[in-house]
């Protein structure tokens, strides 16, 4: 009886063999009346037992065995639909129970909506003859491939999105276009292809080249990148040479085979004090497109750090140095703008060369990679959406490749901009001033070249970018930076 009353204690009472009858309250009552004596009869000779078996102390007595393998196989599938697929293997050992019970798709096709996102109907495997047991099977080798991923390259960098397509694993490639505005969605291509409804194994195909037919490719995966191999060396496009294929034509070997290696992307992690939501914006740099870049928070800095395009570019905010704006008037006076901006630059070039002095390092090597876990310092998000906004207008005598910007602006900050070019002994540091529109624009304003341009929120959704620590988003920041 105790051990039927702990099993339906668990869940519903279906699963119980215990032949006790429902009773209304007052059936209860008067059962537990008549039945007092006896029980506290009984209690009172277990405990004589327990004590004269332990020297005169009471002793506990042993509670009631329950197994899981008791539980009704309703009940089990309910459970197992919420493990971890890479532990069902060591469940489906335990018992030949359990092994069975494996064996039920409905427990695999709950792993891969949750684990791969995968939505496909049942009918439909049941027509190729396949299992949710067998696409989760084929999906497993893959699991470390779903993502954003950065092409590793020195000539030109792009961005992939790996996602599971139905019954196919697809890379899509962002392609920049120029007549997309920065607020509208970011626009893929599929690159490769997996397809997982091959009997055997998983067939690996890209769908790049001037003739577009999937043809075979090689993928090698490894925890944080990933290699394709491809013998087709038709890849190239109208751009020019070293523009080609957007990093995958100018290599040495490419008359044998088109060797393309990504690195894993992750999205920065927030905080409520931030100034807005980080996130990936896009920006008209050139006129090769829009441009890919993602905004991080550091303590007192913030970050844009550009993820697309050739030179290697980094924004860096100072949230501590805000340059206030009355009215708005301060834009209708580029020389008082720039005065402004200058006289902070000189600070903090001052401040640097001090710390240097005394820690004997460069100040700036450590300083902006502060934990983005971690609050920022300055203006909170809090202050930025109660301040009111004031009228924006580029001072005169400013460019831009993008006039489609907002009339009003809620803060500015001092902030500069540093660009490195591959293969050139090129170094440029561009002081100027951070432009906070709304929780989805901002824009930068180059004081030395003239040029303003405007970042907009990037509104495509990603699964598979959360960084598993806030060391680990810090660590690919700096191989960003550090790539050739």
């Amino acid at each position: 009886m105790e051990e039927c009353a702990c099993l339906c204690s668990v869940g519903s009472s279906r699963g119980c063999r215990c032949p006790q009858k429902r009773q209304r309250p007052a059936e209860m009552a008067a059962a537990d009346s008549k039945l007092a004596p006896a029980k506290k009869h009984i209690e009172g000779d277990v405990a004589a037992r327990c004590c004269a078996g332990s020297g005169g102390i009471a002793s506990p007595m042993p509670a009631p065995h329950c197994s899981l393998q008791d539980l009704p196989v309703e009940m089990l599938v309910e459970i197992f639909t919420w493990v971890p697929g890479t532990h069902l293997p060591s469940l489906a050992q335990t018992c030949t129970k359990f092994h069975h019970i494996l064996h039920i798709d409905s427990i695999w096709r709950r792993r891969c909506q949750e684990e791969f996102g995968i939505r496909e109907n049942l009918q439909n495997l049941e027509m190729i003859g396949m299992s949710y047991r067998e696409v989760y099977a084929k999906l497993f080798p893959y699991r470390n491939i779903l993502g954003l991923w950065q092409l590793d390259n020195e000539y030109y960098r792009t961005l992939v999105n790996v996602v599971v397509d139905g019954l196919c694993i697809t890379g899509w490639k962002y392609r920049p276009s120029l007549h997309t505005h920065v607020g509208g969605p970011i626009r893929f291509q599929p690159s490769f292809r997996i397809r997982l409804t091959e009997r055997k194994s998983a067939a690996v195909e890209c769908m790049e080249g001037l003739d577009s037919r999937p043809h075979k490719r090689h993928v090698q995966i490894q925890k944080d990148r990933f290699t394709t191999r491809c013998k087709n060396t038709d890849h190239g496009t109208d751009l020019p040479t070293w523009l080609r294929e957007e990093g995958g034509l100018v290599l040495e070997d490419r008359q044998q085979y088109n060797w393309l290696t990504y690195r894993r992307l992750y999205l920065p992690p927030s905080h409520p004090d931030d100034l807005i939501r980080p996130g990936l914006f896009q920006y008209y740099y050139d006129s090769f497109g829009l441009k890919i870049a993602m905004l991080s928070f550091h303590g007192k800095y913030a970050r844009v750090t550009k993820i697309t395009g050739i030179s290697k570019k980094t924004l860096e905010i100072h949230l501590m140095r805000r340059i206030q704006l009355p009215d708005g008037e301060i834009f209708c006076n580029f020389k008082e703008l720039s005065r402004v901006v200058q006289e902070i630059d000189k600070q903090v070039i001052r401040e640097q060369q001090q710390q240097q002095q005394e820690d004997g390092t460069e100040e700036s090597e450590g300083h902006g990679w502060q934990s983005p876990a971690q609050p920022s310092a300055g203006e909170s998000g809090a202050a930025a959406s109660e301040e009111q906004p004031v009228p924006f207008v580029l001072p005169v005598g400013v460019r831009s490749s993008d006039q489609n910007y907002p009339g009003t602006c809620r803060m500015c900050f001092y902030g500069v901009d540093t660009i490195t070019l591959p293969g050139l002994a090129y170094h440029g540091r561009f002081p100027g001033v951070f432009i906070l529109f709304d929780e989805n624009h901002f824009g930068f304003i180059w004081l030395e070249a003239k040029y303003f341009f405007l970042c907009g929120r990037v509104q495509n959704t990603f699964q598979n970018v959360e960084a598993p620590s806030p060391q680990a988003f810090l660590e690919m920041l700096k191989n960003i930076q550090s790539m050739p």
